[in-house]
């Protein structure tokens, strides 16, 4: 054991037997059970989306009338689609990184890796829905085409801002290679997944 584990733990065992070590365990564990309150929901709205999405694929298939009605509700299907991986892959990243590994999120390493995962997700859904909204409002009503390429700038915005902020705190993490390290120690014991 090296001295660093051996103080953490004399440290650990030093703060759980004092009064604001309990507190803070207290706290600790009402915002735990937080965080697996909202993973709970996110999953339960994908559950919910995808069936509606089932049920709108189905709706599409057995519709009497012309392709343009089936196209619209496979694209409707589409977005209830779309939104159901967002919910799901926000329910991920938070279990991953909140009660997984149980990580506070304060260094430039730990704060780029999880806007990362967080900045992924909503980028792809955006330029999705950009996609559908596209296809959907030419057939219907053109006029609206430039509030869906408001979406779809945004989205591009986003991906932008999300490749400056990267570049940026690549100097800020060289100053602590440590956390990187650790990062990916923990990446190895979590499930394998490789860095951001």
């Amino acid at each position: 054991m090296t001295r660093r584990k051996a103080r953490d733990i004399a440290a650990s065992a030093h703060a759980s037997a004092s009064p604001r070590g309990t507190a803070a365990r207290v706290v600790e564990t009402v915002f735990a059970a937080g965080y697996v309150a909202v993973i709970a929901l996110f999953v339960g709205c994908a559950v919910v989306l995808i069936g509606l999405a089932a049920s709108e694929l189905w709706h599409a298939i057995t519709m009497p009338g012309t392709g343009r009605a089936r196209f619209g509700a496979v694209l409707e299907c589409v977005g209830l689609l779309t939104i159901a991986v967002v919910a799901l892959e926000l329910g991920q990243t938070i279990f991953e990184e909140e009660v997984q590994r149980d990580v506070k999120v304060s260094g430039p390493t730990r704060v780029r890796r999880f806007l990362s995962r967080f900045m992924v997700v909503v980028v792809i859904a955006l330029a999705t829905e950009t996609l559908v909204g596209v296809f959907e409002v030419v057939d219907e009503d053109a006029s609206k085409l430039p509030y869906v390429a408001c979406i779809g700038l945004c989205a591009a915005a986003l991906l932008v801002a999300w490749g400056v902020f990267i570049r940026l705190n690549r100097s800020a993490e060289e100053l602590e290679p440590e956390a990187m390290a650790q990062a990916k120690r923990e990446d190895a014991e979590v499930g394998g997944h490789e860095g951001t």
